[in-house]
């Protein structure tokens, strides 16, 4: 019985180790676009004036990226900095002014790319194709705080309090209609890091404890169950991407093949649990813990951050990436503690010859 049951077990391990091979590519295209899930600040566009039907402008990344998509038969025209032409976004795709400044300006984040000396405004425009697409996504610096690693003087001075950073404004022209874009920037206030920590450091040891110090392993399928839950949630909150990404229908599939293979680790832990079987449990309790992990810790920012990207309530996206990297890591112990401590034991005299019988007398 007891070489049945390590045959089973070693047979578990290859099987579930498949598993988490074949969900390594998912959670990278999970989080969408490869950028933070969380950040304290956040920019919305607040009008667009006159509005244009067929013409849509969003701010994405907490106000790091601007995005216009044109619908329409007509080319939507954004100057640079020194109101020089900048780009066309048009039915013909999407055209970029290579002697803006604002070209070269707007390839880092903080402005930081090195413009060369024939980005003059001044200068005739020399039109590059960089899409086919109508619709583009850029770093305007006109839209995000631009010191790193430096709050703006009115944060400073008071981040106990939500601020309003700025109030921006972006001219563009759809046709010969001059067309204006405005928006805000604000910051608010993180969560307490004590009781961040706190919290997840409970959740974390309570996962763990049912490895460590329950008696059956059915404990640790009831928290595996739980991990599988969150995880399909966590893929089905996958936010929208920029168009120029993909579509939210084809981001939210990407995210599920990690989430469903989770999920199904976690089923077959709750039944080897709900049937005794404390090896299989803890075996699965270890894959599934490192599948949560991978799948948590691209958005873990938003555990510290006051605002956070997701297609759901931000609660439970907070709560959500913390079963999944703090539930996680316990799952992590509590399927190495079960694995050991549920162990079936060795009959006492296996391996042992028969005693010879003795004369009598």
């Amino acid at each position: 019985m007891a070489r049945r049951h390590r045959a089973a077990g070693r047979l578990a391990v290859v099987v579930l180790g498949l598993l988490a091979w074949l969900a390594l590519a998912g959670p990278a295209a999970a989080h969408v676009g490869g950028e933070v899930a969380g950040s304290d600040f956040d920019g919305r566009v607040t009008s667009v004036q006159p509005a244009v039907p067929g013409v849509a402008v969003r701010v994405l990344q907490f106000g790091d990226e601007l995005e216009v998509v044109n619908t329409t038969g007509t080319e939507v025209t954004v100057p640079g900095y020194s109101d020089e032409p900048y780009l066309r976004i048009g039915p013909d795709g999407v055209w970029r002014n290579a002697h803006s400044p604002a070209t070269w300006v707007n390839l880092d984040r903080y402005g930081r790319a090195t413009v060369p000396p024939e980005a003059d405004p001044a200068a005739e425009p020399e039109w590059v194709q960089v899409s086919t697409e109508a619709q583009y996504v850029w770093h305007d610096h006109r839209t995000h705080w631009m010191s790193e690693g430096q709050l703006p003087p009115v944060v400073a001075a008071d981040p106990t309090r939500a601020h309003t950073v700025s109030e921006w404004t972006v001219p563009m022209a759809h046709g010969s209609t001059p067309v204006t874009v405005r928006g805000v920037l604000t910051w608010s206030p993180p969560p307490s890091p004590a009781l961040t920590w706190t919290l997840h450091s409970a959740l974390a040891a309570a996962v763990a404890a049912t490895g460590l110090l329950a008696r059956t392993a059915r404990p640790l399928g009831w928290a595996m169950a739980l991990g599988g839950v969150v995880a399909l949630w966590h893929a089905a909150g996958t936010p929208e991407p920029p168009v120029t990404v993909s579509s939210h229908a084809a981001a939210v599939l990407s995210a599920l093949p990690p989430a469903v293979t989770a999920a199904l680790v976690a089923v077959l832990g709750v039944v080897a649990g709900r049937r005794g079987r404390g090896v299989v449990t803890g075996l699965c309790a270890v894959v599934l813990g490192w599948l949560l992990l991978v799948q948590g810790l691209p958005d873990v920012d938003v555990l510290w951050s006051a605002h956070v990207v997701s297609n759901g309530p931000p609660v439970l996206a907070r709560v959500a990436v913390a079963v999944l990297v703090a539930g996680g890591a316990g799952l992590v112990v509590a399927g190495l503690a079960a694995a050991r401590r549920f162990r079936d034991p060795e009959p006492a005299a296996a391996g042992r010859h028969a005693p010879e019988p003795q004369p009598a007398g």
